[in-house]
């Protein structure tokens, strides 16, 4: 069964990423353009103006699986930023500061840091690509306890 599952592991972590990245987008998008029921902030305002375009494209180049790595520690850093300045000193626990969300995004990005695309993403498409034209690929393991 285990090794069942690792081989479905680069499958189930390209869908996470995917939602993540999905859900982060349209947070984003929301904060910026005033949609999906929500008021758009004003632009250049700190930190919200910023967080928000943090959001759209770092959790656009997520869902693509484009420089995954990169624009979740970004995004994973923007997220506990606004969890420590925003909601953190209202109360300690995050279901006290309603923070769920911002800790939920900061440490779902922070794993996709390490862990990378895994299937269905640009990098590897792109990785792939390079390594038909004669670059070595790099070598890949899954992440396993």
């Amino acid at each position: 069964m285990t090794g069942r599952l690792n081989s479905a592991q680069p499958y189930a972590l390209g869908l996470f990423r995917i939602v993540v990245g999905l859900l982060f987008t349209c947070h984003g998008a929301a904060s910026l353009f005033g949609v999906l029921g929500r008021q758009s902030v004003e632009t250049g305002t700190w930190p919200n103006w910023y967080a928000a375009v943090i959001e759209l494209v770092g959790g656009g180049l997520v869902l693509l699986g484009l420089a995954t790595r990169a624009a979740a520690f970004i995004s994973s850093g923007a997220m506990a930023y606004a969890y420590f300045k925003v909601h953190q000193p209202e109360a300690l626990w995050p279901i006290q500061n309603s923070g769920e969300g911002a800790a939920m995004y900061c440490w779902s990005m922070f794993l996709l840091v390490f862990t990378g695309s895994g299937a269905f993403g640009l990098d590897r498409l792109l990785a792939r690509r390079s390594s038909a034209q004669g670059e070595r690929p790099r070598e890949q393991t899954p992440v396993a306890a």
